[in-house]
């Protein structure tokens, strides 16, 4: 079992930055396929990135490519999202997935094994 804490939500205005951390316990997750997923208001929960478990595989969404970055510390079994040049538009619940296949196709949105319980960011025009 894995649990995954997520942190570092708040409310930033448009043009600035955070950086979210996702926290997940037991040494197996270390081998996990991680994701970040987002989902606003009357929205459908919607693909953000993605990361190997060795990071060195990247995915983004088109929508935060150039702006946001994903990287993975095993040693510390965090995973985080480096968020730049927020936008309205990326006021979200943002949600951390795991899961032990090697890769997971994006649109597979439900089928990740864990999630964590989702941090809020709220970006003011």
């Amino acid at each position: 079992q894995v649990q995954l804490v997520e942190s570092g939500g708040g409310l930033v205005q448009a043009g600035g930055s955070l950086r979210l951390s996702c926290a997940a316990s037991g040494r197996s997750s270390r081998t996990y396929f991680m994701a970040w997923f987002r989902q606003a208001p009357g929205k459908e929960r919607e693909f953000v990135a993605a990361i190997t478990w060795n990071g060195l595989s990247l995915e983004y969404a088109e929508s935060v490519k150039g702006r946001f970055t994903i990287s993975r510390d095993n040693a510390k079994n965090t995973v985080a999202l480096q968020m730049n040049s927020l936008k309205p538009e990326d006021t979200a619940v943002y949600y951390c997935a795991a899961d032990p296949r090697i890769y997971v196709d994006r649109s597979q949105t439900s089928s990740f094994e864990f999630w964590g319980q989702g941090t809020q960011v709220t970006v003011s025009s």
